[in-house]
């Protein structure tokens, strides 16, 4: 079982930056595929990022590529996600998922465990 708890959320300007942090319990975690999704109101959840269970493979969704930078720390049981250059359309809840599989990635449906998520705010 992984429990995962989201952090580092909150109200930015535009062009700012903010880190998320994904702390995971559980010993088989640092073996898992990781991914950030997010939902803003009204609309469906969506794709962010992933990294592989080495971090040798990161993988994006094309809205934050170049701006969005996924990574993880195996000793401690964390994922971050730092986020440059925010927009409005960045404001969403932000959400990290595991993936005891492995081969999800971009498919949320492929992912095990949820976290609560944490509120990113970007005004304009």
């Amino acid at each position: 079982q992984v429990q995962l708890v989201e952090s580092g959320g909150g109200l930015v300007q535009a062009g700012g930056s903010l880190r998320l942090s994904c702390a995971a319990s559980g010993r088989d975690f640092p073996y898992y595929t990781v991914g950030w999704f997010r939902q803003a109101p009204g609309k469906e959840r969506e794709f962010v990022a992933a990294i592989t269970w080495t971090g040798r493979s990161t993988y994006y969704a094309d809205s934050v590529k170049g701006r969005f930078t996924i990574s993880r720390d195996n000793t401690k049981n964390t994922v971050s996600l730092q986020m440059n250059n925010l927009k409005a359309e960045d404001t969403a809840v932000y959400s990290c998922a595991a993936d005891a599989g492995g081969s999800g990635t971009r498919d949320q449906n492929e992912y095990d465990y949820w976290g609560q998520g944490t509120q990113v705010t970007v005004s304009s």
